[in-house]
C-alpha cells in the first residue's frame, strides 16, 4: 500500500502574560463574579518573564531544543530548575514574545478591527521587520498606529477588548457587529490570536520542510475555536483565513473540530486525502486558545507557585505523498471510539489501542513509543489533576497484562520504555497526541523506533449536546524505500514468471 507520510512539523509557543490577566477564562470570570477578589489582586507577582519561559525546559522540548527524554533527569517540580537553556528558537519552532505577537495579531486582521497605539505600533513594526519569517514584506503591511486617548475611548465607549504590554493599554479589538454576541470584540479577540499562533505555525512549518508554500493543496485548521457569525456561530474558517495571511496561494482549505482529539481526526483525514490521491500535500495547523491561559491559575497562586499556563501553543503537520523516507502513516491501523463503547477508562484505551494493533495482528508492546495526552505535569499536578500522561500509560501497561502480553511486574518499566514525561501546555488541543509527532519522525528516520501511536482523547460533553467520549489513533511506522522497491519486485517478477509460462507453454505446442 502506497501510504502517506508526515514530511515535518513545527511547533511555536507565545508567551503572553498580559493576556493571562486580560482575556484567560478563570480571571476574566472571577473579575465578573468577584471584583475585589484576593487571587486577581495577586496574581500579577506571579507571573514569569519572559526570560523565564525560555529557561523552562518544557518549553524547550515543545520547539525541539531538548528531548522528551532529557525530562526523566530533571527533579520535579521543573519551574524552579535552571536548564541554561534560553534559546527562542528551535528545530521545530520558536517562543514568541508578547509584543511582536500583537504586531502579528495586527498582520493577521483583516477588517480593521485590531488598533494599535502609534508608537508601539512602530516598535514592533521593527520587530517584525527582523523576523527571520515576515521580515520587510509583511512589515510593510501594518498601517499607521492610533492615539492612545482613541483606543481609550473605543475601550471604554465602545466595547473594545484592550490589548495590553507590561500592564500598559497599547491598543484594543473592536467589536465587529452592534448587535451579533458572536463577533463580540471579546470573541474577536480570541479569534484572532488563534489565527495569528496559526499563521506562526504554518510559517514554521513551510521553513522546517522541502517545499514551497505554493505547493501547499489543502489546510486542515483543527484547534478548538470556532468562527462564524450569528447565522452560523461555528461556520469557520480558520483554514484559509491563515492560508490566506501565510501566502498558501494554491491551497484551500476547511476546519476541523473534535475538542481535543481534532488534531488526531486532522492527521488521519489528511492522511487519508493525500493516500487518495486528492491532494499531494495537505498542511494541518492549529493555534492556541486565550481562555486557556491561567486556568489552574488558581491552584497555582495558592501554592505560591508562578502561572504556568502563561503561553499560547500552535504546532503545524505537513502530510504529503510517499516519498521512501518520512515515515508512514497507517491509515490502515486507526483506532476510534464508537458511539457504543462506552465511557470508561477501560473501554476507552481497548478502543483506541487494542483496535488497531489487533487488525495489524500487533502486541500492545510491538509499538515503540505511545503519544498520549502529554500533558505538562508540572501544570497539572498542583491542580489536583495528576500526571495524565504517567496515568494512560498505566492504562496501556495494564491492558498488556490483562491480554498475557507481559508479566504484571513488568508494568513500571513498560512505563519507563514505551511512554514519555509530560511537556505540552494545557490549551486543550494542543496536548493531545501531536506534540511527539516531531520527535517521532526523527527517531523513525533514523531507525531508533519502529513504530509510534499518536492517541486524541477529546472530551465531547463539554458542549452539552452529548454525554459521549471522543477519541481516535494511528500508528507511524518507518518507512522502508527498499521494502516499497521489494513489493514492486515482487509483482514484477510474478509478472515476468507468468508471461514465462505462457511462452514455455506455446513452445511445448509448437513442438
Amino acid at each position: 500500500m502506497n501510504y502517506s507520510v508526515v514530511k515535518g512539523t513545527s511547533y511555536i509557543l507565545v508567551n503572553t502574560p498580559d493576556m493571562i490577566i486580560h482575556n484567560g477564562t478563570t480571571q476574566t470570570m472571577e473579575k465578573m463574579a468577584n471584583p475585589n477578589s484576593e487571587y486577581i489582586k495577586a496574581i500579577g507577582s506571579h507571573i514569569r518573564t519572559y526570560e523565564q519561559v525560555l529557561n523552562y525546559a518544557p518549553s524547550q522540548v515543545y520547539i525541539g531544543n531538548m528531548k522528551p527524554e532529557e525530562l526523566e533527569t530533571l527533579e520535579m517540580p521543573w519551574y524552579d530548575k535552571d536548564v541554561s537553556i534560553r534559546e527562542r528558537f528551535g528545530k521545530f519552532g520558536e517562543i514568541m514574545p508578547q509584543d511582536e505577537f500583537i504586531g502579528l495579531m495586527k498582520l493577521s486582521d483583516s477588517f480593521d478591527l485590531v488598533m494599535l497605539e502609534m508608537h508601539f505600533s512602530e516598535s514592533v513594526k521593527d520587530k517584525i521587520a527582523n523576523h527571520p519569517l515576515f521580515g520587510v514584506e509583511y512589515a510593510s503591511k501594518m498601517k499607521e498606529g492610533f492615539d492612545i486617548v482613541a483606543i481609550q475611548k473605543e475601550v471604554e465607549e465602545h466595547h473594545g477588548e484592550g490589548i495590553y504590554n507590561d500592564g500598559k493599554l497599547v491598543g484594543c479589538v473592536k467589536k465587529a457587529h452592534d448587535s451579533d454576541v458572536n463577533l463580540t470584540a471579546h470573541i474577536m479577540f480570541e479569534n484572532i490570536v488563534s489565527k495569528a499562533s496559526g499563521v506562526l505555525a504554518f510559517k514554521h512549518l513551510i521553513h522546517n520542510v522541502e517545499i514551497g508554500i505554493e505547493e501547499i493543496d489543502y489546510v486542515i485548521e483543527c484547534s478548538e475555536e470556532a468562527c462564524g457569525d450569528m447565522n452560523q456561530r461555528g461556520g469557520g474558517n480558520f483554514a484559509k483565513a491563515i492560508a490566506e495571511i501565510a501566502g498558501a496561494v494554491n491551497s484551500t482549505g476547511s476546519d476541523i473540530r473534535g475538542f481535543c482529539a481534532a488534531p488526531t481526526h486532522a492527521l488521519i483525514q489528511a492522511s487519508a486525502l493525500v493516500q487518495a490521491g486528492v491532494y499531494k500535500n495537505v498542511a494541518i495547523v492549529a493555534g492556541g486558545a486565550t481562555a486557556k491561559l491561567g486556568m489552574n491559575g488558581k491552584d497555582h497562586v495558592k501554592k505560591g507557585m508562578p502561572v504556568l499556563e502563561d503561553v499560547i501553543g500552535g504546532f503545524g503537520i505537513l502530510v504529503s505523498e510517499n516519498d521512501g523516507i518520512s515515515p508512514i502513516i497507517r491509515n490502515d491501523l486507526v483506532g476510534k471510539h464508537n458511539v457504543g463503547t462506552g465511557s470508561s477508562p477501560q473501554a476507552v484505551i481497548t478502543a483506541l489501542i487494542t483496535m488497531p494493533l489487533d487488525k495489524g495482528n500487533m502486541k500492545i508492546t510491538d509499538v515503540d513509543k505511545y503519544s498520549v495526552e502529554m500533558q505538562n505535569p508540572d501544570v497539572t499536578k498542583p491542580a489536583g489533576a495528576g500526571d495524565v500522561p504517567l496515568s494512560n500509560y498505566k492504562m496501556i501497561g495494564a491492558l498488556a497484562v490483562k491480554r498475557g502480553e507481559m508479566d504484571k511486574n513488568d508494568l513500571m518499566s513498560f512505563v519507563k520504555k514505551h511512554g514519555m514525561q509530560g511537556w505540552a501546555p494545557t490549551q486543550g488541543h494542543i496536548p493531545s497526541g501531536v506534540p511527539y509527532v516531531g520527535f517521532a519522525r526523527e527517531e523513525l528516520m533514523a531507525g531508533n523506533i519502529k513504530r509510534a501511536m499518536i492517541v486524541g482523547k477529546g472530551s465531547l460533553f463539554l458542549a452539552r449536546m452529548t454525554n459521549l467520549f471522543d477519541g481516535v489513533s494511528v500508528i507511524l511506522e518507518q518507512n522502508s524505500k527498499t521494502d516499497e522497491t521489494a513489493t514492486v519486485s515482487k509483482q514484477e517478477i510474478k509478472k515476468l514468471i507468468a508471461e514465462a509460462m505462457r511462452e514455455f507453454g506455446s513452445n511445448l505446442v509448437k513442438e
